[in-house]
């Protein structure tokens, strides 16, 4: 079972159709996405029939909703969304399989404030922390992962920017991933290398860092292998996020 999460960048816009290129392409079995700004039922029907899977969109008060997308013969069992708890949303779907039932979720973190984003994960890590559930948390968490060296990095932003990811003593601000590691919760992508910024959509609030996560429970972790980023000429002009794609021996 193939698992993938992609930051698609306000929506996609004229993108759209490079977007589900590389979704065709890769062909997920279920695919967390974010940044679906203006998504309303008849955009996620487009979606449904240009990718051949059943989508769950969660709507946000405050930012851009998200969504899990699944390829059938896959299907939703329960299905759920956090919109008033987090700066953007969490959709999150349970689908069967022959290890069990599997919950994946879908997340966008806040991507202004250090202390607002470690406050984010902390709560959701503590919704789907699991000791012995399968559980995957994919998406675009706007958080730095520790016990990595992001001096360099933090140093090519401007100030304005780099701020979001400071700390109360002016390091590395590192809280919000580490919240969900200490809930027991796997880095399923310690090593392979950054999500941001894409070739062809260079912003400058961005350094090359890695801002894109699945993070597994520990009976899923058992599962996973293969993690990658995926960086082809699609990819590096379909948005400003790579999409990252994780194979689940399920």
């Amino acid at each position: 079972m193939r698992l993938m999460t992609w930051n698609i960048l306000h929506g996609g816009g004229d993108r759209l159709p490079a977007i589900i290129e590389v979704v065709r392409e890769a062909r997920p079995d279920i695919l967390a996405m974010q940044e679906l700004r203006s998504y309303g039922d008849s955009e996620v029907a487009v979606l449904e029939e240009a990718t051949g899977m059943t989508a769950h969109l969660s709507r946000s008060l405050f930012g851009q909703p998200v969504a899990v997308l699944v390829r059938p013969p896959l299907t939703i069992t329960r299905r759920s969304s956090v919109r008033w708890r987090l700066h953007h949303a969490a959709a999150t779907v349970v689908v069967t399989t022959p290890s069990g039932p599997l919950s994946v979720v879908s997340t966008h973190l806040t991507p202004y404030s250090p202390y607002r984003r470690m406050r984010e994960a902390v709560w959701l890590a503590a919704r789907h922390a699991s000791a012995d559930g399968l559980v995957a948390i994919a998406g675009d968490l706007n958080g730095l992962a520790p016990g990595v060296d992001h001096t360099e990095a933090l140093a090519s932003l401007p100030l304005n920017h780099r701020r979001r990811h400071l700390s109360p003593s002016g390091g590395a601000d590192t809280r919000a991933v580490a919240a969900f590691l200490a809930a027991g919760f796997t880095d399923l992508g310690r090593e392979s290398g950054p999500t941001v910024p894409t070739i062809g959509l260079r912003g400058e609030e961005f350094a090359e860092t890695r801002l894109d996560y699945v993070l597994a429970s520990p009976a899923l972790t058992e599962h996973a292998r293969d993690l990658q980023v995926i960086r082809t000429d699609a990819t590096d002009h379909a948005s400003d996020h790579y999409p990252v794609r994780v194979e689940l021996d399920l």
